[in-house]
């Protein structure tokens, strides 16, 4: 089967292909890290943008966030998920859950084509573009199209380095910028 063009849905695995950034979030000895990189891609092959932020701080500095897939898309998503923090007063797990539950039963929502990385001191997940909230089993969360580079690299620091959070976000980024064609060395890192 051929490979589908950027937003294209590949019909026989029902999954929208989502290409354009990195963003990786590592719970590691206590701390929490999110990076991303800046890089705004058009189409398969227009750079628009070199220096984007696509992380933040979100409910008073207490939670991070970090989106890859449509920039209109993640920043709705971004205000609902702010919203959603607000209402159930900083409970990220309740908060994600409540949004993916809004996500599946509104016909606008449905339709975004983000995918959102959620941490705060004690719980990472990433809450899907089709309305799931996954928590990962080992401390990392990643998305965007270099999010597999990113991946290996960070298990593999963890597990064989003294790295600390930060350090394996900032050299997991540079590691799929140097593989990732979507993916850029322009990284911006929050901590909590």
């Amino acid at each position: 089967m051929r490979k589908p063009i950027r937003g294209q849905k590949n019909v026989k695995e029902g999954v929208k292909i989502l290409t354009g950034t990195t963003v990786i979030c590592v719970r590691k000895d206590g701390r929490v890290a999110i990076g991303g990189d800046g890089q705004v891609t058009f189409g398969n092959n227009a750079i628009m943008k070199a220096h984007a932020c696509k992380i933040r701080k979100l409910y008073g500095g207490r939670i991070l966030a970090g989106f890859a897939g449509s920039v209109a898309d993640s920043l709705t998503l971004f205000d609902k998920y702010e919203r959603k923090l607000e209402e159930y007063r900083g409970n990220l797990v309740r908060a994600a859950v409540e949004l993916a539950r809004d996500w599946r039963m509104d016909k606008v929502l449905r339709r975004l084509e983000a995918l959102l990385v959620v941490a705060d001191a004690e719980n990472l997940l990433i809450i899907s573009g089709s309305g799931e909230v996954i928590e990962p089993d080992d401390g990392i969360a990643t998305v965007g199209s270099g999010s597999g580079y990113a991946l290996a690299a960070a298990r593999a620091m963890i597990r064989h380095t003294s790295l600390d959070a930060e350090q394996i976000v900032r050299s997991s980024l540079e590691i799929a910028a140097s593989i990732c064609i979507y993916t850029n060395d322009n990284i911006t890192i929050e901590k909590l």
